[in-house]
């Protein structure tokens, strides 16, 4: 059975957009956003719109002004990897090929994490993430680019993925870095400046959305960009995806006898990549897996989820080869997991994401400084 697609307005907003927004605004082209000196794009890692709703009166700066329409749409899946490169690139994943957590690398038949596995597996970040970076595009006009994030990811494979043609700066707390990224594009008028912040994401995974950990950082997350905003500078704040809760009860773990035919599982517990060996018909596992699942999750082969348009309008040859001959997106609150693997440490994740509900896929689009008259 096909995977179920997502009701949305073709005219919803798409977070592949805001590279562009944010080239428009600089040059005074824009018709959603006010021409601004320079800009400030904040990525709040792991920070759904319908969370943030929920949680208003924990981040009265973010939400004051919040309207319906200052939401977008996250790609699929809806995951770091693939979200974020977008954000970043102005591109979807089947053009820029970070398709999941984990995908094959289809030259060398094993798994790479596309967030941390770059160095171990020998990955090329300009080769593997041919498209250009918001950063690239600024330098090629001339304009001063940094990225503001923490000290552990300045060097990753995925920083020169993503971050390439950018000047790195550290900086310690939320408030540090969004300090850091006020004064750099203020002293350098024409600039595009990053600046990320990931508090959220990491206590939503460990604690989940309801937790006291999660909430003591969206509070700080919304202290930080409670500042002054410098004359001229335009702020866009954005996420690469939402989340949901996924209690014990709703885990789906799939045991030897579901797995016949199965060489790899990548992507992650809300949207599975699944490598089958040479050979095995597709749509006959899909069909299995369908009626094992009942329900519980939509599975999809690689040929009918590229076709549906989920990785984007194309998909590169590249990209295509990363994919999973099926798919498997759970449905609800659900994940799903291999129960045969020897590392069940991800049972323990409590936030996730990487699936098409609308606390995952939907995310924030707000405005503040010269985006905000």
């Amino acid at each position: 059975m096909p995977i179920i697609l997502p009701s949305e307005s073709p005219a919803a907003r798409s977070v592949v957009g805001v590279a562009d927004d944010v080239f428009a605004a600089l040059r005074g082209e824009s018709a959603a956003l006010q021409r601004a000196e320079s800009v400030v794009l904040v990525l709040i890692d792991g920070l759904g719109a319908i969370s943030l709703r929920a949680h208003a009166g924990h981040a009265r700066g973010l939400t004051a002004g919040m309207a319906k329409k200052d939401v977008a749409q996250s790609v699929f899946p809806s995951t770091t990897a693939a979200a974020l490169t977008s954000i970043l690139t102005g591109a979807w994943p089947g053009q820029h090929g970070l398709v999941g957590y984990r995908v094959l690398d289809p030259a060398q038949g094993v798994l790479v994490n596309q967030l941390t596995g770059w160095e171990s597996e020998g990955l090329d970040p300009a080769t593997w993430q041919a498209a250009p970076t918001i950063f690239e595009r600024a330098r090629a006009e001339g304009r001063p680019a940094f990225a503001v994030g923490v000290a552990a990811y300045a060097a990753s494979g995925f920083t020169r993925a993503t971050l390439r043609g950018a000047d790195f700066v550290a900086a310690q707390t939320p408030a540090e870095r969004v300090e850091v990224a006020y004064e750099l594009a203020e002293r350098h008028p024409g600039s595009v400046v990053y600046c990320y912040l990931p508090e959220a994401d990491k206590a939503g995974h460990r604690y989940g959305l309801d937790s006291v950990q999660w909430v003591s950082a969206l509070e700080e997350i919304d202290a930080a960009l409670s500042r002054r905003v410098p004359p001229g500078v335009g702020v866009l704040v954005t996420s690469d995806h939402g989340m949901v809760d996924v209690p014990a009860h709703r885990q789906i773990v799939l045991e030897a006898e579901h797995l016949e035919g199965v060489r790899h599982f990548g992507g992650e517990p809300r949207m599975l990549h699944v490598y089958l060996e040479p050979d095995v018909d597709a749509s006959e596992v899909a069909d299995r897996w369908t009626r094992d699942l009942d329900g519980r999750a939509d599975v999809g082969t690689r040929g009918e989820v590229i076709a549906s348009g989920l990785f984007g309008p194309e998909v590169s040859d590249a990209a295509s080869s990363r994919i999973g001959d099926l798919l498997v997106v759970a449905r609800g609150n659900g994940a799903v997991y291999d129960g045969t693997a020897h590392d069940q440490r991800s049972r323990g994740m409590i936030g996730q994401h990487g699936g098409l509900t609308p606390e995952e896929r939907q995310v924030p689009l707000l405005r503040f400084g010269a985006f905000a008259r």
